[in-house]
């Protein structure tokens, strides 16, 4: 069993992490303020990552993308993870859900978005839907030969930015033993077709500048031309393509936590209390080790549940333990980092207290801890029956 990194794995970390420090951080105090990402620095950031050659890094080559590994990939995640969530996204890292394009809907939707000349977005959660998938009430109908959708959606991220949406909405219901179960359908809409509106969504304390939108469809008419995979077949898109985006919140958890950790470990360095520096008292020489060990845990976890995935070994339990264990270190970590730094952790001359805020999102986006917990319980207890 090996652990290093090969010598193109290497390259490929030190090009991004150059990229981050150079292109991400020199724009992340102003976003901090503004809330937004200017237009120009959104384009500058798209242009050089495509010149750089790492635009739609996650697609197969086939299709245009540099055909990395799951493993190459989660490197390239978790040295994005040290920069800010608004400007990375335009890194461009497509839906992979996109492959389940057919015919046409390669050339409209997935080529372009691999090129970086459209951008999508995923729509799947409701104000009464998050993590009980199958409760969304948005709902399309048949309507002669086009499907007619009605409902809402919110917490859309790059919603702001996105020609097209990947929307998840119910499209019939089945009776089971357990009672009713919702048939989902997957739809590319376009922004500006009819019948649908994207407006702002709500104001939060994590990841400011990467905003949320709510979508609302009225009446929004769309053919058969615009279903992704197979009517009634969303879960099955769903789940071939999407569960490994959990290992892309595990990875940046853990590069956002390397960062925290390099903040931390100056700071107790450097911060002089009773003569020496504050490194040397055991109640803080402790949690800098504490720290180091979790964060060592947590890439390890998710490189090896990358690769998995490449192995084409079952993963779903390990995705779901990275996720769980690296979004958690990540909170304690930058908890402790501001414990470090004291009362100044709190102020916003330093960076500290931005890590703190979005650390606190990880934990609830792509799959909340508690049902990370459920997907590892049930993958360890269904072969024994129970």
């Amino acid at each position: 069993m090996h652990f290093g990194l090969t010598q193109e794995q290497q390259m490929i970390v030190d090009t991004v992490r150059t990229f981050v420090e150079h292109e991400i951080y020199p724009h992340e105090d102003a976003v901090e303020r503004t809330g937004e990402v200017p237009k120009e620095v959104a384009e500058e950031i798209r242009r050089k990552t495509i010149e750089l050659g790492f635009y739609a890094c996650n697609f197969p080559e086939e299709v245009g993308g540099a055909g990395l590994s799951h493993v190459d990939f989660a490197l390239v995640e978790r040295e994005l993870g040290r920069g800010s969530m608004a400007l990375n996204h335009f890194f461009g890292r497509p839906q992979n859900i996109l492959m389940a394009c057919e015919g046409e809907q390669r050339d409209r939707y997935l080529l372009p978005a691999v090129r970086g000349e459209r951008m999508d977005a995923l729509a799947m959660t409701e104000p009464d839907a998050g993590s009980d998938v199958r409760g969304m009430k948005c709902s399309a109908v048949r309507d002669g030969g086009d499907w007619v959708l009605n409902g809402s959606k919110h917490f859309i991220s790059g919603a702001d930015h996105a020609d097209f949406f990947i929307v998840f909405v119910a499209t019939g219901v089945d009776e089971t033993p357990r009672g009713p179960k919702k048939r989902i359908t997957t739809f590319l809409v376009d922004r500006g077709t009819p019948g649908f509106t994207v407006r702002d969504g709500y104001a939060s304390v994590s990841h400011r500048g990467y905003n949320n939108c709510i979508l609302d469809f009225d009446n929004c008419r769309l053919p058969d031309a615009q279903v992704l995979g197979e009517v009634d077949g969303g879960f099955a898109v769903m789940n071939e393509w999407l569960y490994a985006t959990r290992i892309t919140v595990a990875t940046m958890s853990v590069g956002r936590a390397r960062r925290c950790f390099e903040y931390a470990l100056n700071y107790a360095a450097e911060r002089q209390q009773f003569g020496q520096p504050i490194g040397k008292f055991q109640g803080v020489s402790f949690q800098i080790a504490d720290m180091i060990t979790e964060i060592d845990a947590a890439d390890l976890m998710t490189l090896a549940a990358a690769w998995r995935l490449d192995e084409g070994l079952p993963a779903n339990r390990e995705i779901a333990s990275a996720k769980v264990y690296a979004t958690e270190m990540l909170a304690r970590v930058t908890d402790a980092t501001l414990q470090i730094y004291g009362g100044m952790g709190l102020m916003n001359d330093f960076p500290i207290e931005r890590f703190w805020r979005d650390a606190r999102v990880e934990r609830i986006w792509d799959g909340t801890s508690e049902i990370q917990r459920h997907i590892i319980s049930r993958e360890l207890l269904r072969p024994l029956g129970a």
